[in-house]
């Protein structure tokens, strides 16, 4: 991972606790700017890419809500950061916001704090689901990217450790980097990590900034190796070229067969998601990223949708998705039969 080294960095008051001073500490040739609100910035100077680059916000998280999921995880934790220096071009956090830079939620032990009140307030032993035969799962990722995060302060290496010694809760995040420094966080398979992949070519087209597809699946077994479960994340799903994304997926299929061991194969699971869209995002992407929109927005197969959050998006048109998820079934099953999918949609 290229290292994150912002030039400006915006604070509110309350969050310059021992972590948000130790931050300021780590890069004190940033230039520091007070502000009111962490999610109303001052005007930031630079384009799209370089305000992610450039920009960092630490601010003091109010609302310590887990709030249910029942895909990824049983519940979204309270997010410990905002935003991530990647630019991906169909990324549903940028879509709420006209700028996104990361902004560290520094106050990590409340939100923990809040998970662990949660989860000792649910029934014990869980019923097991598609989430987890034993323990209550939390996305700590929903809203950045944590491998990005931990470079940043100490709050996902705290945040494994809690999780390691819970007696009623796993940790899970999805991620497109690959920070090897998470391989020191000894997580005794409490802790899910889910590699997001996609073929490599429309990857290189889409997933702007973050770390190659090769990379990526190259760090599978070493993960599992330092203790974390691993699981794949084919997400979103771009149906592109006729039958080009078929092909492209059997052999992204036929290279994890290649690449991963016996013994992670065992306990590989997987979750596939169709891309999803939206119009406002259509229209900043004409402007940054023109290429991506010719693959994401084809308005002859998609229709609107409300989300499970509320919000209205693009979506495959419902008829034509179900043939879609059925072929991409078909190549998994021919393929990598071994990776159980948890879920599809």
């Amino acid at each position: 991972m290229q290292p994150v080294q912002p030039q400006t960095i915006l604070y509110t008051p309350d969050s310059l606790n021992e972590r948000g001073k130790k931050i300021l500490k780590n890069f004190s040739e940033a230039e520091v700017q007070e502000i009111v609100q962490h999610n109303r910035l001052p005007y930031l100077e630079g384009n799209h890419f370089k305000i992610k680059s450039d920009v960092l916000v630490l601010g003091k998280l109010k609302t310590l809500e887990c709030k249910w999921s029942g895909r990824s995880a049983d519940y979204m934790a309270p997010s410990f950061a905002n935003g991530c220096v990647g630019g991906c071009a169909y990324c549903y956090v940028d879509r709420n916001k006209p700028v996104n830079p990361i902004t560290l939620f520094t106050n990590t032990e409340e939100a923990l704090q809040a998970v662990d009140k949660h989860v000792y307030s649910l029934p014990w032993p869980r019923i097991p689901d598609q989430t987890d035969p034993i323990y209550y799962t939390y996305d700590i990722g929903c809203n950045s990217d944590i491998s990005v995060d931990a470079t940043l302060s100490d709050s996902v290496q705290l945040a494994v450790d809690f999780f390691r010694k819970h007696l009623r809760a796993k940790a899970t995040f999805a991620t497109k980097f690959v920070n090897r420094d998470l391989l020191s966080y000894n997580p005794e398979r409490k802790t899910r990590i889910r590699f997001s992949l996609m073929p490599a070519p429309m990857s290189k087209l889409v997933d702007v900034r973050t770390d190659a597809m090769e990379k990526r699946i190259a760090a599978v077994n070493d993960f599992w190796e330092a203790g974390y479960e691993v699981h794949l994340n084919f997400s979103p799903v771009i149906v592109y070229g006729g039958k080009q994304w078929r092909e492209d997926y059997r052999q992204l299929f036929e290279q994890l067969n290649a690449v991963i061991r016996p013994e992670v194969k065992a306990q590989m699971a997987c979750e596939v998601i169709m891309l999803t869209h939206h119009a406002g995002q259509h229209q900043v992407n004409l402007q940054i990223n023109p290429k991506a929109e010719e693959v994401l927005w084809n308005p002859e197969w998609q229709e609107t949708k409300r989300s499970q959050t509320g919000g209205i998006n693009i979506r495959y048109q419902h008829q034509l998705k179900a043939q879609m998820i059925a072929i991409f079934r078909q190549i998994h099953q021919e393929t990598i039969p071994w990776c159980q999918i948890r879920y599809i949609f």
